[in-house]
């Protein structure tokens, strides 16, 4: 990404409607997982200015997390804000095998083409019974300014992430889309009435707006903790087991 998208991201994520929802899907599916355990060694793949770290500290502060970020700027902001972090590619984690016992990565495979590679990566560096959480975007047919903004690649379809999850020697457990309740506001601002600037859609809204979509997102959260999958949705949450 840009580095100013950097500096965005680290100034709201600990703030914004979609990280405070994206940070606690991926936290509630480690601890659905692998249960109540006095200790979890966590790797955040692409931990970006290190905002999912630095939330999983404050609840859960028996787990031991770290990231990897290929940005220097990226990782130089994540260590300011307390996290352990190396820099490195997830490509090519620099981590022996069967090192965690989970590793998530949100919104990231999304910025490469070597999706499978990763994956392999993720795969080979998880204990066995260890598990994957990941998130990317949805749909092609949703391409932006937003996607131009922080270098997107590709997004994706529900079945294409769990084929891919499968061809790196995954079990999936469970996924969804997610963002379902604001998607017809999403379509309308990304594909109908795109902005006139080049920014993200990284940033913080008015409190109204902000309590709005976290309600939302507690629907939504809600209705997956049922074990029911949403049917579409500007997000594709999926949960891999090693097995």
């Amino acid at each position: 990404m840009e580095p100013d998208e950097y500096m965005k991201l680290a100034e709201v994520e600990d703030r914004m409607w979609y990280f405070r929802c994206l940070h606690g899907r991926m936290r509630d599916a480690v601890r659905l997982a692998l249960g109540a355990r006095d200790r979890v060694e966590l790797l955040d793949a692409g931990c970006g200015t290190g905002g999912l770290l630095k939330r999983l500290r404050s609840v859960e502060p028996s787990w031991r997390g770290q990231g990897v970020d290929l940005e220097l700027l990226a990782c130089e902001i994540a260590r300011q804000r307390g996290n352990a972090v190396t820099q490195g590619s997830i490509t090519e984690l620099p981590f022996t095998d069967a090192s965690f016992d989970a590793i998530t990565c949100a919104d990231v495979l999304y910025h490469i083409s070597e999706h499978d590679v990763a994956l392999r990566e993720f795969h080979r560096c998880l204990k066995p019974g260890g598990v994957l959480a990941v998130n990317v975007p949805a749909y092609r047919w949703l391409w932006s300014y937003h996607d131009e903004r922080v270098h997107s690649k590709h997004r994706f379809v529900r079945g294409e992430v769990l084929s891919l999850l499968r061809q790196a020697g995954f079990a999936p457990v469970t996924s969804t889309y997610w963002n379902t309740l604001p998607f017809p506001l999403i379509v309308v601002r990304r594909k109908i009435l795109p902005p006139k600037d080049a920014a993200s859609d990284v940033k913080l809204y008015s409190p109204a707006i902000e309590a709005l979509f976290d309600g939302c997102m507690a629907l939504e959260r809600g209705w997956n903790r049922l074990g029911l999958p949403l049917p579409f949705g500007s997000s594709v949450f999926a949960v891999a087991r090693k097995p």
